[in-house]
């Protein structure tokens, strides 16, 4: 009887340890009251999460209006949120414009390994530079960063410049954080659906 008590302690541990991890996890998801909302809602929304991020990029790079204003289609991902423990994943939703028009909806996911306890939150912007790049990621079914193309994520210089080379690949993104631009960042990985809104 005295032999079984080690046993149970450990195996209390170990289920007081899940379920506090289950605790920290559901903290980090993105369900919120917005869920429930319709389709209509959901939808402006995240047009005006949108155009509050392009506005956001256009204060912190002026420089990018121009480059959002050439391209053939341009993604905004408004709210990424990243949550992880040892294991982390990102998810977010974002709309699709098209000469300027709301053009589809969709969702990102992106998974991380390593220490970052708590949530993170960024913004993403997908400029396609080119009809080849627009048309092969609006037929695609599944599109994933590194796999199905690669993404020249934009680095600003000393003097606030984008660097050229990157501004003319086929497709150029931005990644926002609330301290402005974030430098440095890798996008492969990062999976992109269609969402039915």
């Amino acid at each position: 009887m005295f032999d079984s008590f080690p046993v149970l302690r450990r195996t209390g541990l170990a289920a007081v340890a899940i379920g506090a991890a289950g605790l920290l996890f559901a903290g980090c998801t993105t369900t919120s009251p917005k869920s429930s909302a319709t389709a209509s809602e959901q939808r402006q929304s995240l047009s005006s999460a949108a155009d509050a991020t392009l506005g956001k990029l256009y204060q912190a790079s002026p420089q990018s209006k121009d480059l959002v204003a050439r391209a053939k289609g341009v993604l905004v991902f408004p709210d990424v949120l990243s949550g992880s423990f040892i294991v982390g994943a990102e998810h977010g939703k974002g709309v699709l414009r098209v000469g300027g028009a709301n053009a589809g909806y969709y969702s990102t996911t992106a998974g991380s390994i390593g220490f970052q306890a708590g949530a993170q939150s960024k913004a993403m912007v997908l400029l396609f530079m080119t009809d080849d790049a627009l048309n092969k990621f609006r037929n695609s079914s599944g599109w994933t960063v590194g796999a199905d193309a690669t993404v020249a994520v934009v680095n600003i210089g000393a003097n606030g410049r984008i660097d050229t080379n990157t501004a003319q690949q086929p497709i150029v993104g931005f990644v926002m954080n609330n301290g402005g631009l974030m430098a440095g960042v890798s996008l492969a990985g990062t999976k992109i659906s269609k969402l039915d809104l």
